[in-house]
Formats: C-alpha cells, structure tokens, sequence
C-alpha cells in the first residue's frame, strides 16, 4: 500500500544481527520519534525495516535528535519525498562500498609497503589529501610490481560486499534500472567486479604496463571527484533521466559531489567527512538495505 497523499516518507532499518527492544515493535519505536503528524506506516520486512509516511518534512533539530536515538539503538534511518523513490540510475563507487577492500592496499601488500601506502588512502578518502596527486604517489610506490599480481590480488583478496549483487539485480528487474560502477581504483578490478555483480558499465583509471610490470604510472585523464559527478549527470541524461530518479552511493570525500547531486546519495559505512553532507547515511546494514530506502518490500527482492 502506497500513501500517495502523504508527500514524505521516512524508513527504519534495523541494524544486522540487532535484537529488538519494545517487545520487537519497531512501529511503536517510531511512534515515539518526532516525525510530524499525519502519520501512516507499513512493513518492509516484518520485525526489520518499515516505512512511516508523513505530509511535512523533518525539520533540522528534529532529525538531529532521531538520528542520535536510532544511532544508540542501531537503526539506519532515511527520511525522502516519496516522489521518485524507486531509483531508474544507480551509480556505485567500489572500494569499500562494493567490495571489502581497498585494491591499491592489497597490490601495495604484495610490494611489502601496505601500512605506508593505506596510510595515504585513508588521509585521501577522509578528504585531506588532494586524490589525484595521492592516486600519483601510490602508484609510483608500486614501479616495477609484475602485472600477473593483478590478478594475484583479485582471486586471493578481493570479497563483494553482502548486499551488492542483490541490490543491482533487484533495481534492474522492477525499475529497470541502468547501473554504472565510477571508481578511483583501476579497470582491471573495475571491469571484473562489474561484471561478477550485473552493473551495465564501469568507468575508472588505468595503471600503465611495460614489459610485464606496472610502471608506476596511470593513464590519462584521472578520474576524481569531478569526473564521478560528471558521470552521473552524463549517465542519467544520455537515458533520459533526471536526477531526481538516480541513487549515489560511496563511502569517500572523492565520492561527495555525486552523492549531493544523485536524488539520493548515500554515504555507505563512510567516513565521518562523508557522513557529515551527505542526505542519507547507512552505518548498521549492508547494501540490500538500500532497497527498503528505495520502498522495496523484502519479499520483491531478486536475489
């Protein structure tokens, strides 16, 4: 059932592996929020995740005070209009967000300089450092790495993260939605990640090979921040799409300017830079989670 007249819509996610309190009502804990009134709601999934519709936003203190209850009872919360709500573009990063891992930290394992090489990646993803010239740095710490480790890193290193593979064929299925994978990292674990979890087309940075080694450089253009915003925009209008319909989702300060131009930018498990700005936050879930914010009951669901 779909409350048409109520133009917002707020859900509630409990976190994995979270045991219920107030006797496992999560309508009667959303009763109890300051969510304006007119209120109606319904399951998403029965004991985990539920919608409240409302006819008035949330205001900024409001939703302060909410975000700071579900954070102590381990909720995922998104507050949106309801209009659009089922996404036609979804734009992904991948380091982190599709995947466990950070690929240039795992080739940097192999080169014995991981510790000094994620030092730098953290520093980049939290937004202190300038990406294209720590990308820069990194590489060139690997010169002379065999390209055969590529794939070395891949088989032995590289997990998907829960929820992936669910959520693109889910979205592809009911809203026919085109899915594009932007990343930081490199096409060698772009193409494959894309093609193991259904996404139409990846778009990242080439590492340059010479005689069997990476020569510690990467191709241009570097695609940055600016590069992930302006394929979002490319992606939705070359379908026909706008904005309003598309879903962002990442996890580093690279990935904030998609995330505030998407109809919905998630920050996925981000770090505290991203959290910050971004309109909607899942800290407790793993990426299914994004179907319930897009209204999907779980029993839609395509696995």
């Amino acid at each position: 059932m779909v409350f048409a007249h109520c133009p917002y819509v707020t859900t509630f996610i409990k976190g994995k592996n979270r045991k219920l309190k107030l006797n496992g009502n999560l309508a009667e804990f959303a009763m109890m929020t300051t969510i304006p009134s007119g209120l109606h709601w319904q399951w998403l999934q029965e004991g985990m995740a539920f919608d409240i519709f409302h006819r008035e936003p949330i205001d900024d203190e409001d939703w302060k005070v909410m975000m700071e209850t579900t954070t102590e009872e381990r909720f995922d919360i998104v507050t949106q209009p309801t209009a659009h709500r089922r996404k036609r573009v979804l734009v992904s990063d991948m380091d982190s967000t599709l995947i466990h891992q950070e690929c240039i930290d795992e080739l940097a394992d192999y080169a014995g300089i991981k510790a000094h090489v994620a030092e730098i990646t953290e520093r980049a993803m939290n937004g202190e450092l300038d990406f294209k010239e720590a990308l820069a740095e990194r590489v060139a710490l690997l010169k002379g790495l065999p390209e055969s480790t590529l794939q070395q890193v891949y088989d032995s290193r590289i997990t998907l993260m829960e929820g992936a593979a669910t959520l693109v064929a889910t979205m592809k299925h009911h809203a026919g939605a085109y899915c594009l994978l932007v990343s930081g990292g490199f096409t060698f674990f772009t193409s494959r990640v894309a093609q193991e979890l259904g996404f139409d087309e990846d778009q990242s940075n080439t590492l340059i090979i010479r005689d069997g080694h990476l020569s510690g450089e990467v191709a241009d253009p570097i695609l940055d921040k600016d590069a992930k915003r302006a394929s979002l925009i490319a992606c939705c209008e070359q379908r026909g799409v706008g904005l309003s319909e598309s879903l962002a989702v990442g996890d580093g300060a690279n990935d904030l300017p998609m995330l505030l131009k998407a109809g919905l930018g998630v920050a996925y498990h981000a770090k505290p830079v991203v959290q910050a700005q971004a309109r909607a936050v899942i800290n407790h879930n793993d990426l299914s989670a994004l179907l319930f914010v897009q209204g999907y009951a779980r029993d839609e669901w395509v696995n």
